[in-house]
């Protein structure tokens, strides 16, 4: 076992390693006094703002900015299940109310009741294989643009995770998901080709998908109905890599589509199915 800038490396069962921060979730909740406990880190109502929620005053918002980032530091790390609340909050700290806080509370609740979760990276005996899950949650936020999340692994166990919120506003969810897609894939070409350097015989990266009309798109490289004429050609650019061999897609149920936790507050059995699969708990 190692220790390293607050991370805590388990290398004891063979082919992985568990990394955990337990005193540092530990010291947050101190700091915190929090004694309540919460089944997920954020209700369904975590992209809704309510524009009558009072202003945090200015000490309270300095407060609320470092408690997000400690969060953010946590979820980049080897907290991906706390990824997409976080991300959303970091949104918020220039002007936080008291809605954003409550929110905010709601994550340390939920670290209070899973104080012992870490993230373990295991090798795939079958050989090293790319796998990457992008998903979009359409029209989620309040200027009505969509959320994208992306998980890649090496085999168990996320090493690569992002949950953010897109820049344009998409006019269908197929159109949101390609928008995920196109910024999404270029992260699994990029350690596809970091590991061809170091070396390995990469097959070309596998990146599931959940919305068979996306695959359709780019199976084709145009647009298949008037609803989808208008998307710019700019996002065919994932036909060209699927062409050229470096990514090939690979349809995913919804129930099994990991980057779904990234993109929206789940509940219930689903939270906790995907989080497992996540951190390969």
């Amino acid at each position: 076992m190692h220790s390293y800038l607050g991370m805590t490396f388990d290398y004891r069962r063979e082919g992985s390693v568990k990394i955990s921060m337990e005193k540092y979730v530990a010291d947050l909740l101190a700091a915190e006094q929090t004694t309540k406990t919460a089944a997920t880190p954020a209700t369904l109502e975590l992209f809704s703002i309510d524009p009558e929620s009072p202003t945090l005053d200015a000490g309270d918002k300095e407060k609320f900015h470092s408690r997000v980032a400690k969060l953010l530091c946590l979820a980049k790390r080897i907290r991906p299940d706390i990824l997409c609340a976080t991300n959303f909050l970091s949104t918020r700290v220039q002007c936080p109310t008291q809605e954003d806080l409550n929110k905010l509370k709601r994550i340390y609740m939920y670290l209070n009741g899973t104080t012992t979760l870490g993230l373990r990276l295991e090798c795939d005996k079958t050989g090293m294989e790319i796998y990457t899950f992008v998903d979009a949650a359409y029209g989620v936020h309040a200027d009505g643009k969509s959320h994208t999340g992306a998980s890649i692994s090496l085999g168990r166990g996320a090493l690569y995770n992002r949950s953010t919120k897109q820049k344009i506003v998409s006019k269908s969810s197929t159109e949101a998901e390609l928008i995920a897609l196109s910024d999404s894939s270029g992260q699994a070409i990029w350690t596809r080709n970091f590991l061809l350097g170091q070396g390995y015989d990469m097959n070309a990266a596998i990146v599931g998908q959940d919305n068979k009309s996306t695959m359709t798109m780019i199976d084709v490289g145009r647009s298949t109905s008037e609803r989808t004429r208008h998307i710019s050609v700019r996002y065919f650019w994932v036909k060209d890599r699927v062409d050229s061999k470096e990514i090939t897609l690979r349809y995913v149920p919804t129930n099994m589509m990991v980057a779904d936790i990234l993109t929206k507050p789940l509940q219930g059995d689903l939270f906790r199915k995907l989080r497992d699969i996540l951190l390969n708990t």
